[in-house]
């Protein structure tokens, strides 16, 4: 047993940076793990299923052995909690945390329950990334310069009046809707952005959010959606960029040393800082929806 404590240890030693990435296994969060690989990275990423994790061609298309997976459910409390003691025991630190990982079917036309009776969506996008941070917090402070970086989108710029429902968040007593879940629950995650940069403004910790624009989307993997759905889709796709440009926000928010001091920003896919709406940059809101939120924790 000393043996192989000490084993695990001379392995968790070696690693210069590190970066926890949930939905590392395609689409952008992919493109980004194999950027962040690249450039010196040891890169974990958290997906659901390991089986469908694609470490093997990230490893071979960065042309690194560092990347490895943890099997985490963001969905699920156990799962998080679980994910976050196995991390614990293999490193001694954690740099970097993108929250890439989103439930976002757009084909689904009622609401989903997680495994904790949870709205799928709400528990997916934002209570599973806020307590995966909490959890991992201790551990991104031991890093020299700890980053978290959130994940939203830009078609909240097409809802300006859009609020979290304080008293409905999950759609038990109105109309589901699975764009207006998706995009309350990444509203939250920028007004959780803003919270967590000013409740770690005197640590070592950075904050900062990515606002995605249209990314191509693969709707192969969206067979039940219907035909109307696969044209608008085909006609987005001639005015979106790649996953690969996409990621390299990821990577600029992650790696670059010009961020080493910037907290609690919102950065668009030009690596510019960009404003949120009007309502989400309210403090009596931000305080109003993480009140909500660690209910949930709770």
């Amino acid at each position: 047993m000393i043996q192989a404590n000490c084993t695990v240890k001379i392995r968790m030693m070696r690693f210069e940076k590190v970066c926890l990435i949930t939905g590392g296994n395609s689409g952008i969060g992919k493109q980004a793990a194999i950027q962040l690989a690249k450039i010196g990275f040891h890169v974990i990423i958290g997906v659901r299923n390991l089986e469908r994790g694609e470490v093997a061609d990230i490893r071979e298309k960065s042309g690194k052995d560092d990347v490895e997976l943890l099997q985490i459910d963001l969905s699920s409390k156990k799962s998080i909690i679980d994910a976050s003691h196995e991390l614990n025991n293999r490193v001694v630190k954690l740099d970097v945390l993108i929250h890439n990982a989103a439930d976002f079917d757009i084909s689904r036309k009622q609401p989903e329950k997680s495994v904790d009776g949870m709205e799928s969506i709400w528990a997916t996008n934002h209570i599973g990334p806020v307590l995966l941070t909490d959890l991992l917090l201790d551990l991104i402070k031991k890093s020299e310069q700890g980053r978290i970086i959130t994940i939203a989108s830009q078609g909240l710029v097409m809802h300006p009046t859009m609020t979290v429902d304080l008293d409905d968040p999950e759609f038990k007593n109105r109309k589901f809707s699975v764009s207006n879940a998706y995009y309350q629950s990444k509203l939250a995650q920028v007004m959780y952005t803003y919270w967590l940069a000013d409740q770690l403004k005197d640590t070592n910790v950075t904050v900062n959010g990515i606002r995605v624009t249209n990314v191509k989307v693969d709707i192969s993997r969206y067979p039940n959606i219907s035909g109307l759905m696969k044209l608008l889709y085909s006609i987005k796709s001639k005015f979106s960029i790649s996953p690969e440009n996409m990621a390299r926000t990821y990577t600029y928010l992650a790696s670059s040393t010009d961020l080493s001091k910037t907290t609690g920003k919102y950065f668009n896919e030009k690596n510019k800082p960009v404003t949120s709406s009007a309502y989400s940059m309210k403090k009596e809101n931000i305080d109003a929806v993480m009140e909500l939120t660690m209910k949930y924790l709770n």
